[in-house]
């Protein structure tokens, strides 16, 4: 799937909004987040020498559905000096956790993304405005 690039968002733009669904597709590679006049979509273009897919989702959807969104956060291994947690396999020659957390006064979802590559290629999730 391919967005335009003016399309693309902070994941902060889901501040204020209030989600009435959220949808993780089957191979776990997208998000939708849809409001009731807009969506977006977390995903990764991939590229040959990469790999990139949400790891783990931590917290129920339910928890930011239907209550204002008080807390979009981005947290990434590259934005770290001494980063915890390593590469998820020993082959893997570059690697970035991506962490995107989503809060309610209901309560919070954190997604885990992981992104591989032969360091040549990104590693990053994108976030953009379909409609």
């Amino acid at each position: 799937m391919y967005f335009e690039y003016e399309k693309r968002r902070p994941f902060s733009a889901l501040l204020g909004k209030t989600l009435t669904d959220v949808v993780v597709s089957d191979n776990k590679d997208m998000i939708t987040f849809k409001t009731a006049d807009e969506e977006f979509v977390m995903l990764h273009d991939q590229n040959c020498c990469e790999h990139v897919s949400i790891d783990d989702v931590a917290g129920e959807w339910s928890d930011v559905i239907g209550s204002p969104i008080v807390m979009a956060e981005e947290v990434s291994s590259e934005d770290r000096q001494s980063w915890q947690e390593g590469p998820e396999h020993d082959y893997d020659e570059s690697f970035t956790w991506t962490f995107y957390k989503l809060g309610t006064v209901k309560g919070g979802v954190t997604v885990r993304w992981y992104g591989s590559s032969n360091g040549y290629y990104s590693e990053s999730v994108d976030f953009y405005q379909s409609k």
